[in-house]
C-alpha cells in the first residue's frame, strides 16, 4: 500500500520522531528511548516514514541510522503555503478590526 506524507504526519508519534531527527541522525534505539513504547513500534513508525520518503536510512558498520529527508519536508511546505497565506491575511484583517475598535474606545 502506498502511503502518502500527511498520513505520515498525522500521527504524533511520527512527528515527535521527525522532530528528534531533524536534530541529528539517530538509531532505532536511541530513538526509542524518548518514548514510553516499544521498540518494535517505533521500528513500525520508522517504516511508515521511510515508506513516505520522509526520513533516509544509512548504513554505518552494524548500526543503521536515520536522518530527515529535507526536500520531502520541502513538500509539506509548499502544500501549508496556501494555507499560511490565508492565515495572514485573517490576521493582518483582525489587526484592522482591533485597531478600529481600540480607536473608538479613546
Amino acid at each position: 500500500m502506498r502511503r502518502d506524507i500527511f498520513q505520515a504526519i498525522s500521527d504524533p508519534t511520527r512527528r515527535a520522531i521527525i522532530a528528534l531527527i531533524a536534530l541529528q541522525a539517530m538509531t532505532p534505539n536511541a530513538i526509542a528511548e524518548n518514548f514510553n513504547t516499544t521498540r518494535q513500534a517505533v521500528s513500525k513508525h520508522l517504516r511508515i516514514l521511510t515508506e513516505c520518503e520522509l526520513v533516509k536510512q544509512e548504513q554505518q558498520g552494524r548500526e543503521i541510522y536515520y536522518s530527515l529527508e529535507i526536500n520531502k519536508m520541502k513538500e509539506i511546505d509548499k502544500w501549508l503555503e496556501q494555507f499560511r497565506k490565508i492565515w495572514e491575511t485573517r490576521f493582518n484583517q483582525l489587526d484592522k478590526v482591533l485597531s478600529t475598535i481600540k480607536k473608538q474606545k479613546k
